[in-house]
């Protein structure tokens, strides 16, 4: 029964801790490569949250942060691009909480002609989808 209360404890801090700002957010982070007058078009949403449509110039970011839940973060999202935005990919941009809580994690999306690229920041990034 002490694993139990303990267990319970160690939650209940690192939720309590998480909603007070104490720890670090992750983030999403998308950036427009592509060419000149090419809109890229980002639009995510999770189980709970909607993010709406976001239309970047070539050289604009967008960005969001969150908090892992311990019942399972995951934000999908669909990135269009070409005239009448007929090119696109839809992919998980980030997964994380459960059993493991991420603090302070980044992910990076970068648009570029060939595809998409993603990185975490410390390495260089590389082509994960080819648009449709």
């Amino acid at each position: 029964m002490s694993r139990l209360w303990s267990f319970l404890l160690t939650i209940t801090l690192c939720v309590g801790l998480n909603n007070a700002g104490v720890l670090e957010k992750n983030s999403v982070h998308f950036k427009n490569s592509l060419g000149p007058n090419n809109i890229l078009r980002v639009n995510c949403n999770s189980k709970d949250d909607v993010l709406g449509i976001h239309d970047l110039k070539p050289g604009q970011t967008y960005d969001f942060s969150f908090n892992d839940s311990v019942f399972k973060t995951i934000f999908d999202c669909t990135l269009a691009q070409g005239r009448g935005f007929i090119h696109h990919a839809t992919f998980r941009a980030y997964e994380g909480g459960g059993l493991i809580v991420h603090y302070g994690k980044e992910n990076f999306w970068d648009a570029r002609e060939d595809g998409i690229y993603f990185t975490h920041g410390k390495e260089t990034p590389k082509l994960q989808y080819k648009w449709l």
